[in-house]
């Protein structure tokens, strides 16, 4: 594997640049004297954010981009073989390394770096994280997988020993990391075009877990099934929280408010107890929370501060996102893509007030959506009305012989109405047609569904 010397920067492209973390990894290095270009299929605000910082990027990948001056690229999961500008980096045997290996070599040059990991909540809890390190004002680098405001981005570069970034599993992409600190949030099947089922996705877990040092920490979900298999013989400390009694770091007595926000009392890990109030909604948020008041605890912070942080978090951008009001009608976007995510926001908005919950949602990848279909039917049926955008493909050529009318039939065997439209045209028209003062319409999705709610916004 090719490794960078960080005393003397060379000259990096990032094949897929406009990613979130792609772009992360960019801009950090551009800061530490790398020379950075990169390719990607269209302009947007994260590449223009770039090339205003001075980065060249290409649009449309093309053989002809990669040249000679290049000394290592950079790759994501998404990037294919007959990809062009793969085909001229290996003919011009220019090294590359994946997105993992990159974030693996810059996590070692802290002195406390943070890996959060699990299947769903990574965003959520790794913003939550941020605020109170940023609260605790210790200048910590931090790497987020959405746009969070008080950075007014997904990335801020610190001068200090603390680094913190999302753990993704997928492609086993977090087993290149170097954390110090690791959080396990969950274990669950996803991402079943990669891995065989879920006994491989938690040996993979399991391998995270074993990344740590042994003056390291793992902070893990204590719910999560047969956690001996992923904890045995682990040398570094192990800490746990859930939203049972049985976590180091566990709520009680559970309320919601008038909005749907839980109120809860936070036992730690002496029992000493601290309330706590969320402003973002759903009982899987308070999962989250305990996470990050255990890591803080973990870093001997202070404990009020901590509090007092997540009782003012209101989320990152596209979860459960408040996108503005039109006839009446509340529009919220939210980046489920899982069943299990889209149950948990789904019965989140139920607790909230509103006469009828309408949820647009736009299946991601034909793999997830087949290997799911029977539980992404019986997780929307939540919602009162149910609309079906066309599956967003992302990586994915073969459509499997499935489509969203797939979904659509499964959805209406289970005697729930259900709409699917092949465009956002169609399906703009229709809410314009049917959605009603107080209702509450829902755009979900992780591709590009957040388009329906801001153009119906006018934004």
């Amino acid at each position: 594997m090719y490794t960078l010397n960080f005393q003397t920067p060379c000259s990096l492209y990032f094949v897929g640049i406009g990613g979130v973390s792609m772009s992360g990894l960019a801009e950090l290095l551009a800061t530490e004297g790398f020379t950075v270009s990169g390719s990607d299929r269209a302009r947007s605000k994260i590449c223009a954010t770039m090339e205003e910082k001075g980065i060249h990027i290409f649009y449309g990948q093309r053989y002809e981009n990669i040249t000679s001056d290049i000394d290592c690229a950079v790759l994501t999961s998404a990037i294919s073989k007959d990809n062009p500008e793969y085909k001229a980096l290996i003919d011009k045997q220019i090294p590359i390394l994946s997105r993992g290996e990159l974030m693996g070599q810059v996590m070692k040059n802290y002195g406390i770096p943070v890996g959060v990991s699990g299947t769903h909540g990574k965003t959520t809890t790794t913003s939550m994280i941020s605020e109170i390190l940023l609260k605790a004002d210790l200048d910590p680098t931090l790497f987020v997988g959405g746009m969070l405001k008080s950075i007014d981005g997904n990335l801020r570069i610190g001068h200090s020993q603390y680094f913190v970034t999302e753990a993704c599993e997928y492609t086993n992409s977090f087993l290149s990391f170097f954390p110090k600190i690791g959080i396990i949030l969950n274990i669950e099947e996803d991402h079943l075009d990669f891995f065989k089922d879920l006994a491989d996705i938690r040996a993979s877990f399991r391998k995270f877990a074993q990344l740590l040092p042994k003056d390291g920490c793992l902070i893990i979900n204590d719910t999560i099934d047969n956690l001996s298999e992923i904890t045995d013989g682990l040398e570094c400390r192990i800490v746990t929280f859930s939203n049972s009694s049985c976590g180091n770091y566990h709520p009680q007595e559970i309320h919601f408010d008038a909005l749907g926000h839980p109120c809860f009392t936070l036992k730690d890990r002496n029992g000493k107890e601290h309330e706590i109030s969320l402003k973002i909604p759903g009982l899987h948020n308070v999962s989250n929370a305990c996470a990050a008041f255990a890591l803080a605890d973990v870093l001997e912070l202070d404990m009020d501060a901590c509090t007092e942080v997540l009782s003012q978090f209101t989320g990152a951008d596209r979860r459960f996102q408040f996108k503005g009001t039109i006839g009446g009608v509340n529009v919220i976007d939210d980046y489920a893509h899982h069943p299990t995510e889209i149950a948990a926001t789904l019965t989140a908005a139920k607790s909230m007030p509103h006469n009828t919950l309408w949820c647009v949602f736009q299946p991601h990848t034909f793999t997830r959506t087949k290997a799911f279909m029977k539980d992404f039917a019986k997780s929307l049926s939540i919602a009162d009305r149910v609309i079906l955008a066309s599956i967003y493909p992302a990586r994915e050529t073969d459509n499997l012989g499935i489509s969203s009318g797939t979904l659509q039939q499964e959805i209406l065997a289970l005697g729930h109405s259900c709409e699917y439209f092949e465009t956002f045209d169609e399906i703009e028209n229709f809410l314009l047609k049917n959605c009603i003062n107080g209702d509450m319409l829902i755009t979900m999705g992780a591709g590009d569904v957040h388009k329906i709610g801001e153009n119906l916004l006018g934004n």
